[in-house]
C-alpha cells in the first residue's frame, strides 16, 4: 500500500548538512522544530541560477516547505527567517560539532521541540561571542537528556548518597557515579565529585572542573556514539595544537 504524500509548509528549521545528489541536486539534512531531523531533496540546487544555493546555509534560521512520502522528502521552498547573528571564526567549528552530534545521535523524524530550542540557544551563544566550552557542555547535557540518556550527577549510583566533592568516582555510563567498579575488567572514566556537581549546576568557572568535565563528556558521548567518529572534534584539536606549537602546517 502506497504511503500518502505529506505536505508541510513554513516549518522553522536549521540546515545540519548537505551533500550532492545526482547531477544538479543536493540532499539536505535539516533539524526542524516540529518534525525532528528530516532528509529533503533540493532539486536543481547545484545549478548556478538556483535560488536555493544561497539560502540552504548552516546556522541560519530558515522556513522550509516540503512534500512527499517515505523518509526522503522533496524540498518545495526555503526562506531565510533571520533573527540570529552570523556564526563566525572559531565558533563555526563549534557549530559544526553540534551539527555532527545531532546527525549521529538523533534519529530521523523523531520530534524534540525543546532540543530545537536548545540548539537555537546554543547557536545564539556562539554567535554572541559567549565562552564556547560552557555553551558546548550545556548543549551536550541537554542533548543526552532529550535522547533518554540523562546523566545522574549528584548521587552515587549504588548507595544513593550525595556525591562528595572531595571524592573521586568511576562514572558508569548507564548508571552514574560509583566509588568502585563492580564489574571486573570494565573501564569507566574517573572524575572528581566536584566536577560532577559543577556539571549538574552548569558551573564551569573552575578551570580544573571545566577541563575534567570536557574529558568526561567526550567519553560519555563516545559511548553512545558507538565508535562513530566526530570529525569536527579532531579538526579543532589539530588547529589548537598548531596554534600552541606555532606550526605552519608544513610537517615533513
Amino acid at each position: 500500500m502506497r504511503q500518502p504524500r505529506e505536505r508541510r509548509d513554513d516549518e522553522p528549521a536549521f540546515v545540519l548538512h548537505t551533500y550532492p545528489y545526482r547531477e544538479t541536486s543536493i540532499i539536505v539534512e535539516a533539524l526542524t522544530a516540529a518534525y525532528g531531523r528530516v532528509a529533503l531533496v533540493a532539486r536543481g540546487a547545484r545549478r548556478a541560477r538556483s535560488e536555493l544555493r544561497g539560502v540552504l546555509q548552516a546556522f541560519q534560521p530558515l522556513s522550509l516547505s516540503w512534500s512527499g512520502a517515505g523518509e526522503l522528502k522533496t524540498l518545495v521552498r526555503a526562506d531565510w527567517r533571520g533573527g540570529l547573528p552570523l556564526v563566525g571564526g572559531s565558533a563555526l567549528l563549534c557549530g559544526f560539532y553540534l551539527n555532527e552530534l545531532l546527525l549521529k545521535l538523533l534519529p530521523r523524524e523523531d520530534p524534540h521541540p525543546q532540543l530545537y530550542r536548545d540548539y537555537e540557544a546554543a547557536l545564539g551563544e556562539l554567535a554572541g561571542s559567549a565562552e564556547q566550552a560552557p555553551a558546548l557542555r550545556r548543549f551536550e547535557l541537554k542533548l543526552l537528556s532529550e535522547l533518554g540518556y540523562a546523566l545522574p550527577l549528584t548521587h552515587e549510583a549504588d548507595t544513593g548518597r550525595p556525591v562528595d566533592p572531595a571524592e573521586r568516582y568511576y562514572y558508569a555510563f548507564d548508571r552514574g557515579p560509583r566509588l568502585r567498579i563492580a564489574e571486573p575488567g570494565q573501564r569507566y572514566p574517573q572524575v572528581r565529585g566536584a566536577t560532577l556537581l559543577a556539571l549538574a549546576q552548569q558551573d564551569f568557572s573552575a578551570p580544573e572542573s571545566a577541563a575534567e568535565a570536557k574529558r568526561l563528556m567526550r567519553e560519555v558521548l563516545d559511548h553512545y556514539l558507538e565508535q562513530r567518529t566526530i570529525v569536527s572534534r579532531r579538526v579543532v584539536r589539530d588547529l589548537q595544537a598548531m596554534e600552541e606549537t606555532g606550526d605552519d602546517g608544513n610537517d615533513d
